[in-house]
């Protein structure tokens, strides 16, 4: 059972729609999808809605990505199977959605005066109506023919130290954890080895993450080597968390891809254990 739990639309910084994502997974023969999109549940209805129309039928799981600050890193919490409608959950993705504009609109006006017109409109539309990111100013850049790569884009203009970078202004992780389960979800610590974290940093995240009532941490990506799931999965262990998995899918290209190669460790508690019956799972 192909089953995947992370992945993003132009809800938030992928290039498919939901519809076209539920196709995509259709295709890909994904059983169980969650839609987390930043800081943003918007798709999920669209996600939902698509899916009754699909043959096999998938299951939709509500999902979100929040992101957090962190001792000065940006750390991201993966929301399960919640409420979409409770308060928690709509005042905090409110309260983040002002943060992100709030950023998106200020990184703007530094390209802008860097030589980049019209930046925000051109942006903007970029995002097709989702959410603002530094992913859409990277390929903005690359359209605009002042680098090649996005990757570079981030190197000399958007990541930390460049001129166009804009400290993110996020919630707290304890924040996250707390909204998501008030809304009945559990909390998932999202791809830990991807902030390349020293040791004792790592130590610290799972530390203060499992302090602050974190429910899990994601195990199982398409995009890691042996070695790295066996270390995420000792980790789960040691800190007595549930196991996630998700490809953390952003477009058709590449190593990541839905529902590859998500398979967890058999003594692993799943975090959708209670979510599936035994037949379904």
């Amino acid at each position: 059972m192909k089953i995947d739990l992370h992945c993003h639309s132009t809800c938030s910084d992928g290039t498919l729609t939901p519809q076209e994502l539920l196709l995509r997974a259709s295709n890909m023969q994904v059983d169980v999808l969650a839609l987390t999109d930043h800081d943003s549940v918007e798709g999920v209805a669209k996600l939902r809605e698509a899916a009754q129309a699909v043959k096999p039928p998938i299951q939709i799981i509500n999902g979100v990505e929040i992101s957090c600050a962190w001792h000065g890193l940006e750390i991201h919490i993966v929301g399960l199977h919640f409420d979409l409608q409770h308060p928690a959950i709509t005042e905090l993705l409110g309260q983040q959605a002002e943060r992100r504009l709030t950023r998106a609109m200020t990184i703007a006006a530094r390209l802008q005066r860097k030589g980049l017109d019209n930046c925000w409109s051109k942006v903007s539309a970029l995002a097709q109506g989702g959410q603002v990111t530094r992913s859409h100013f990277a390929r903005l850049l690359v359209k605009e023919g002042w680098v090649s790569l996005e990757k570079t884009a981030f190197k000399k203009y958007l990541r930390k130290g460049r001129n166009a970078y804009v400290a993110p202004p996020w919630c707290s992780i304890p924040e996250a954890i707390a909204a998501i389960q008030a809304g009945g979800g559990r909390a998932v610590l999202a791809h830990p080895l991807d902030y390349q974290l020293a040791g004792n940093w790592l130590s610290k995240l799972l530390d203060e993450f499992s302090d602050a009532g974190g429910d899990a941490i994601e195990v199982a990506q398409c995009q890691q080597t042996p070695a790295q799931r066996l270390k995420l999965a000792e980790l789960a262990r040691q800190y007595n968390l549930l196991a996630s998995q998700g490809s953390d899918f952003h477009f058709p290209a590449g190593r990541r891809e839905l529902g590859r190669s998500l398979e967890l460790p058999a003594d692993l508690t799943p975090v959708w254990d209670g979510w599936l019956t035994a037949n379904e799972a």
